[in-house]
């Protein structure tokens, strides 16, 4: 089973995974060895310290400052995390509504917060479009 795998069904709570697309990496080759190709682009799943220090040189932002400003807006990130749907394409549909990046993290599952967090791993998801909107989803991992 791939990290990608492991991570989407909650498995990997102490990784971070992040997205990016094959416009937003100057150097795909230099991915090779670290990330997993998609469909547009790269996905690669690292231990949270060093996963947020590279995304943060990959994209130049900061990823907890991306969340506490995704957090704001939501929208819907593909439960993949290789892509979003941006909660202002319907408004600019003649915009460029490309997801360049998704990071997300794993919450273990906690009763005691309830909501959510009682019904399994929560998966945050927060994705940065080419129009420069910035919004968040999250929801229980699949088991």
């Amino acid at each position: 089973m791939s990290k990608h795998t492991e991570f989407l069904a909650g498995e990997r709570p102490e990784d971070v995974l992040f997205f990016l697309h094959e416009d937003a990496v100057s150097n795909p080759g230099a991915l090779a060895d670290y990330a997993d190709a998609v469909e547009d682009g790269h996905v690669l799943v690292l231990p949270g310290d060093d996963g947020r220090s590279a995304f943060q040189s990959a994209t130049g932002i900061d990823p907890m400052a991306l969340a506490r400003e995704a957090m704001d807006t939501d929208g819907t990130v593909h439960d993949d995390l290789t892509g979003a749907d941006c909660p202002v394409a319907e408004e600019e549909p003649e915009e460029n509504h490309t997801t360049r990046f998704v990071f997300a993290f794993a919450e273990e599952q906690n009763e005691d917060v309830g909501g959510l967090y009682a019904e399994g791993d929560v998966i945050h998801a927060y994705a940065v479009c080419a129009c420069g909107e910035r919004y968040s989803d999250k929801w229980v991992a699949e088991q």
